[in-house]
């Protein structure tokens, strides 16, 4: 798993449709849902007619932990819902990445906050970690 100040991810050796719905898969196995999921290789070709390569944005939820959150800090919705990336490096090559909880909830600066950010790390963490033991990983940087 690759690390940078505010993403998590995993190179896969697989197609970017069997990463994407192995990654919807793995975010339900840590109590993720998924509300809202942004094609936007299809979105940019619609509103600019500019081709990219297939790329997924997924918003992912864990009801209990955005409870909280917004217990703590109403605007925290700013924040919500955690974003998931699935994006296709090459043929039969796609990478997944997860929003880094941690440095994005501790720009708000409310210490109740560091308890959700913490599990809500530790969850999309272990559904990359799931990932990692589906495919070959490519380990490349951010």
């Amino acid at each position: 798993m690759e690390e940078t100040q505010y993403g998590l991810r995993v190179d896969l050796d697989m197609p970017y449709q069997e990463a994407l719905a192995r990654a919807t898969a793995a975010l339900k196995e840590e109590g993720f849902g998924v509300l809202t999921t942004i094609d936007v290789q299809q979105t940019l070709k619609q509103k600019l007619d500019r081709d990219f390569r297939r790329y997924t944005i997924l918003g992912a939820c864990n009801p209990t932990l955005a409870d909280r959150a917004l217990h703590a800090e109403l605007e925290i919705g700013l924040l919500l819902p955690c974003n998931v990336v699935v994006y296709e490096r090459e043929p039969d090559t796609s990478a997944v990445a997860a929003m880094a909880p941690l440095p994005a909830m501790g720009i708000v600066g409310n210490k109740e906050l560091q308890g959700v950010a913490k599990e809500a790390d530790a969850r999309l963490r272990g559904a990359l970690r799931r990932l990692e033991g589906t495919g070959t990983l490519r380990g490349q940087a951010l």
